[in-house]
Order: structure tokens, then sequence, then C-alpha cells
């Protein structure tokens, strides 16, 4: 994946997060999947943490998008690999969020791996 490729993919995900687009949110996923994160935990979603269908994907997102009707998130870095790549990012609640994307031949997200953590201020040394 290019870095341009890259942060096109980046930048249009943030933004149908932030327009609160779900259909718009679900055309970056593919159809079977392997989506981890604790938040699905905390939203009551699945014990383990994991969704593997894109429509049980949807589902935990629309509750999360009524959960947070504010939601907006801020795009702090995209790191591009070989058809994957993270996303850093300001989140929900003051989080900072680092995500794991891999990709399917058609562009899409065939799994991730999202991590959190308290937003805090650098400190000076």
């Amino acid at each position: 994946m290019t870095p341009q490729e890259a942060s096109a993919f980046a930048h249009d995900w943030v933004a149908s997060w932030n327009a609160h687009d779900l259909d718009r949110i679900m055309e970056h996923y593919a159809d079977e999947l392997d989506f981890r994160s604790p938040i699905i935990q905390q939203l009551g979603a699945d014990p383990t943490g994991v969704i593997r269908l894109k429509t049980e994907l949807r589902a935990y997102f629309a509750d999360a998008l009524g959960r947070y009707p504010t939601l907006r998130f801020e795009l702090e870095q995209v790191l591009p690999g070989v058809d994957s790549l993270v996303l850093y990012y300001q989140s929900i609640n003051q989080l900072q969020a680092a995500e794991y994307m891999e990709l399917d031949p058609a562009g899409r997200v065939r799994g991730v791996r999202a991590h959190y953590t308290r937003a805090t201020p650098p400190s000076a040394n």
C-alpha cells in the first residue's frame, strides 16, 4: 500500500465516521472479517471482543453511533504497510486509538486490531 493510498483510505474512513454515515462506514469493510477491540467488550456487543461478520459489525457500529451522538475522530497519523495500515487517532472519551487494519485484494478491511489508551500530555523533560 502506497502512502498516498493509505492516506486516502484513512481520510475517507475518518470522514465517514465524522459524518455518522453508517452505510459509508460499512463500505470500508469486507463481508467476513476478524475485528478485535476492547470497546466491543465494553459496549456488550461480544464478551470475547471479536466480531467476524459484517452484519454484526454494522449492528455494533450503529449502537456506538447511538451511544456517542457527538462522536468525532481526529486523525493524527497514518502508517502504511503491505496490504495494511495503522491509523493513529483521537477517539471517543479522550482516548487515543491505534487501529491495525489488514486489507483484502479489493481494498476492504478484513482484519482489525484496535488499541486504546487515555490521552496524556507530553512530559516536560
